[in-house]
C-alpha cells in the first residue's frame, strides 16, 4: 500500500484491533437463546455501544427490536451542512457448529498462518472493528468530514427481521445519504470487490405426519406409511437430476453478467472433495448469484446412534430458498410451501410455516457513492481496480434501507472473503484485509464528503 498518513494510521492502529476483536470474539453472541444465553449477546452489544461512546458518538443506544434482540445505534456528527453516512455491521454470529472439530477455540480469536480464526472475526464482528479503524484514522487525521451514523444489529444471521421492523417504525433513525455495509467481501484476498447484487432468503419449516405413533418396523413395515420417507422424497424432489434446484413455477434460468468465477476456484474456495462434482448447469457464478438455491438446513429424525426397528409417525425439515434479484421473496416462499404440500407422497399429512424472510437486492453502480469507493480502494489496493460480483448470501437490511430512503446510494463491502471460510469451522480473518479496507472505508467518507 502506498504510503499516505491514513494508512500508516491505520497500519498502527491494529495491534489494538486486534485486542479489540479477541474482546469482541469472546462473546459467544448466538442470537438464538434456546442455544446461547441472552447475556452473551447483550454483552457483545454493551461492548460496542461503549466502543462508540469512546470516539465520541452521541445518542448512543441499546434498541430493542420487535425480534427480542438488540441493535446498537449511535451518532457522530460530523460539520454543518456535511452529508451523512450510515455504516453497519451485525454482532451476532452463527454457531460455531462442532467446537470440537475447530483447530483452535471458537470464541477465542487465535493467530496462525497470517490469520485470526475466531467464529464472527470476518462475519461481522471484524466489519465493527473496520468502521472503528476507518474513524480513528480520519479523527488523527483532519477530522471526519460527514456525519456518520452507526448501526450494528443483533440478529442478521437469523433471519427474524427485528432490525427491518424497528427500522420501519422509526424510519428517521437510520436515514442517510450514503450507506456502507460491511458485511460482505472481497471476491479473493487482494481484489478489492464490492458486492452489487444480493440474492434473498426464505426459510419453511415442514412436517410430515402419518401414524398416531411409532410402530415395530417388523410388524407394520412395508404396508405402514413412514413419514420420514415420505419426507425425504419430498425434499428430493426440490432438485432436478444434476442438482438444480426445482420449485414449480420458479424460474431458474438467470445469467450473471459481471465478473466470472473459474469452476477450478469454486472447487478450491469451497474444499470440494476430489471426484465429487459440482451441482446445476451453467456458470458457476449463473448457479450462485443468479439463480434460486434451494438447501436442506436440518432434518428431525432419530439419530443413528439409539435408532430402534420403527416406522416413524413423524418427521420434520427446515428449508432454506435463496432467490436472486428479480425474483420477490414472498412469492418464492409460496411456491416453495405449495410445492413442499402437493409433492408429499401417500397422502400424508403435511404442514409448512415460514418462519424467516428477506427480499434480494441490486445496487445502482452508477452513483457518485461507488466513484468514491472506487477512487478509495485505488489508493487501499495499488495496482487493482474495483471490481463487480454478486453475493449468494442475503442482508435483509438492505432492501429495508432501499425502500425507506430511495435516494440513499447503498455501497457493500467487506472481510468475507473465501479463505474467511464463515459460518463454518474454522472462520478466520485476513489481517491484511482489515488493514487495506479500513484505509478504503476511511478515504471513502473523505472522497464522499468532498464530491
Amino acid at each position: 500500500m502506498s504510503s499516505n498518513p491514513v494508512a500508516e494510521t491505520v497500519a498502527s492502529l491494529l495491534p489494538r484491533a486486534r485486542a479489540e476483536l479477541a474482546e469482541l470474539v469472546a462473546f459467544r453472541s448466538v442470537a438464538d437463546f434456546d442455544q446461547f444465553p441472552r447475556s452473551e449477546s447483550e454483552g457483545a452489544a454493551a461492548w460496542i455501544a461503549g466502543a462508540l461512546r469512546a470516539e465520541g458518538f452521541q445518542d448512543v443506544a441499546l434498541l430493542d427490536t420487535p425480534d427480542g434482540t438488540q441493535s446498537v445505534y449511535g451518532c457522530l456528527p460530523g460539520p454543518e451542512g456535511a452529508k451523512t453516512v450510515l455504516l453497519y455491521a451485525h454482532y451476532d454470529v452463527q454457531p460455531p457448529l462442532d467446537e470440537a472439530a475447530w483447530t483452535t477455540p471458537p470464541f477465542e480469536l487465535t493467530e496462525r498462518d497470517g490469520r485470526w480464526y475466531g467464529r464472527g472475526s470476518a462475519d461481522c464482528k471484524g466489519g465493527v472493528i473496520m468502521h472503528l479503524l476507518a474513524l480513528r484514522a480520519l479523527r488523527a487525521n483532519g477530522g471526519v468530514p460527514v456525519t456518520v451514523k452507526v448501526i450494528a444489529e443483533g440478529s442478521e444471521e437469523q433471519g427474524t427481521g427485528g432490525l427491518e421492523r424497528y427500522a420501519e417504525q422509526h424510519p428517521e433513525l437510520l436515514a442517510a445519504d450514503a450507506v456502507v455495509i460491511g458485511d460482505t467481501g472481497n471476491f479473493r484476498v487482494g481484489l478489492p470487490t464490492v458486492t452489487s447484487t444480493l440474492r434473498g432468503m426464505t426459510l419453511v419449516r415442514v412436517q410430515v405426519d402419518t401414524l398416531e405413533g411409532n410402530l415395530h418396523s417388523g410388524q407394520f413395515g412395508g404396508a405402514a406409511p413412514d413419514a420420514l420417507a415420505a419426507l425425504i422424497r419430498v425434499l428430493d424432489s426440490l432438485r432436478a437430476e444434476d442438482g438444480s434446484t426445482t420449485v414449480d413455477g420458479l424460474g431458474a434460468e438467470g445469467r450473471w453478467d459481471g465478473i466470472e468465477y473459474a469452476e477450478e476456484q469454486f472447487r478450491a474456495d469451497a474444499k470440494v472433495l476430489d471426484g465429487v462434482g459440482l451441482i446445476g448447469e451453467g456458470s458457476v457464478a449463473d448457479r450462485i448469484w443468479a439463480r434460486p438455491a434451494v438447501t436442506v438446513l436440518g432434518i428431525d429424525c432419530p439419530p443413528v446412534v439409539g435408532a430402534t426397528p420403527s416406522v416413524q409417525a413423524s418427521a420434520r425439515a427446515l428449508v432454506s430458498l435463496r432467490v436472486p434479484p428479480g425474483v420477490d421473496a414472498a412469492e418464492a416462499s409460496k411456491l416453495l410451501q405449495a410445492h413442499l404440500e402437493t409433492r408429499t407422497p401417500w397422502g400424508a399429512r403435511v404442514r409448512t410455516e415460514q418462519i424467516g424472510q428477506g427480499q434480494p437486492f441490486r445496487a445502482d453502480t452508477t452513483s457518485p457513492a461507488y466513484r468514491a469507493m472506487a477512487d478509495a480502494l485505488a489508493v487501499a489496493y495499488p495496482g487493482e481496480s474495483m471490481q463487480y460480483a454478486g453475493q449468494g448470501g442475503s442482508i435483509p437490511l438492505c432492501n429495508t434501507l432501499a425502500h425507506l430512503y430511495p435516494q440513499a446510494e447503498i455501497l457493500l463491502i467487506g472481510l468475507s472473503e473465501p479463505e474467511a471460510q464463515i459460518h463454518a469451522v474454522n472462520e478466520s480473518v485476513s489481517p491484511q484485509e482489515l488493514e487495506r479496507l479500513s484505509v478504503a472505508e476511511a478515504l471513502f467518507l473523505r472522497n464522499y464528503a468532498a464530491g
